[in-house]
This record gives structure tokens, sequence and C-alpha cells, in this order.
């Protein structure tokens, strides 16, 4: 099970990275657009700086046609590094480019998913990660928990390494349902890690385990006090 974070926000990362079991961190134009006019590349750099190495730093295409997505690729990889994962829209010039970027040894995640034959597409064109937007499909009419069992079933009997990275939530069930129907990774971004972490039963019971102890052996008393 991988968590990723959905997000470009510098201070966000930050913080998320010391908190949580975080393996990479994903990006769209659309979240890109939340930070404002960036310097894109030394945004991008600043990040990878931040998370390693050793995380998984996931930058889309912007182009639409082949020769341009061809072309953003490169100039990502020659950018930022060379172990970035290229997202990469499935669609029929994706697909092609999908092809073209492994060919080359290329990580990618295909990304913009709403059906099986999406993903079973995406997965027989090698891509690392295919991303499935739960929330987005769900509002589609398609049920996203069906698909995604069925996706994680075409990669076990393909014997693939490609890995569902789900994507697309607004809220913290979504994403166990995803992992539960079969996902290996969600991306989200930290509102719904907030939502999830925030609730009130949480601190109350906090609140109940500190009130017990301090009865005991009185307040500001510690373990190592002892």
């Amino acid at each position: 099970m991988e968590f990723m974070l959905d997000t470009a926000n510098i201070a966000d990362i930050k913080k998320y990275v010391e908190i949580l079991p975080v393996v990479g961190v994903t990006s769209n134009p659309s979240i890109v657009k939340k930070e404002g006019k960036v310097a894109f590349f030394d945004h991008m750099k600043e990040i990878r700086s931040i998370i390693g190495e050793s995380r998984s730093l996931h930058v889309q295409v912007v182009a639409k046609d082949y020769d341009g997505m061809i072309k953003d690729a490169e100039t990502i990889l020659n950018k930022i590094d060379q172990k970035v994962f290229i997202k990469v829209p499935v669609s029929e010039v994706g697909l092609k480019v999908i092809k073209e970027l492994k060919r080359r040894g290329v990580n990618v995640t295909a990304t913009a998913i709403y059906t099986k034959f999406q993903a079973y597409l995406a997965i027989a064109a090698g891509a690392d990660y295919i991303a499935p937007y739960f929330n987005r499909m769900e509002n589609m009419g398609i049920d996203p928990r069906e698909a995604i069992f069925e996706m994680a079933q075409e990669i076990e009997r393909t014997d693939s390494e490609t890995k569902i990275v789900a994507a697309s939530f607004k809220n913290a069930g979504q994403v166990n349902a995803a992992l539960e129907s079969g996902s290996q990774a969600a991306t989200m971004g930290v509102d719904i890690i907030q939502q999830a972490l925030a609730m009130p039963s949480i601190g109350q019971a906090v609140d109940d385990f500190t009130a017990d102890w301090e009865a005991v052996y009185g307040a500001d008393t510690n373990l190592a006090s002892i």
C-alpha cells in the first residue's frame, strides 16, 4: 500500500513527508495553478529536494499532440531529473506517447483514467502506474470500486508490474474504498488527510487518556519522570 501527496504546495509537502509514510508526490497543471505563476522547473526541483530520490515525483505533460507530449517529457526529464514519472493522459495520442516513453525506459504514470478499457490499454502499453479518477468516475455514474477491482484483476491475470494509483477523492472513505477494491496506491490532497485525522473523537480519546493518567500520577508527569 502506497500513499502519495497530490499537491505542489511546498509547505504542505515539507510538513506531511515528516508525518506520513509518503512514497511520492503527484501533480498536474490544475494543481500547479493553485500555487500561482511559479518558476515551474525550479518549483519541481525544490519538491524533489524535499522528498529525495527515494520517493517518486510525477509531473504531467501539457501538450495535446504527439510531438508536443514527447517534447514535454524530454524537457521534464532534462530539467528535473531522469527519475521523474511522466504523467500522460490515456487518449489515442497519449497511448502512443506511453509506448514510446516505455521503449526509451522512461517512468510513466497513465492518468485521466475513467474506464476499465483505458486502464487495460495502459497496462498493455507498459505504464508503471495507472491513475483512475475515483470521484470523477462516481460523478459520471461509473462505479469506481468495481472498475478498480477489475483493473487489479487484469494486472494479476497478465502478471503485469503496473500499479494502480487511485486519484481524485472528496473524502477519506473514497480512499479506503479504492484501496479495499485493489488499488496498490492512492494519491490525495492534504485536505483529505486533515479531514481524516481531525475527527473530534480522536482528540477526545487523547484528552481522556491524558486525564486518566494525570488522575493517577499527577499533572506534568510523563513516563520518563517516574
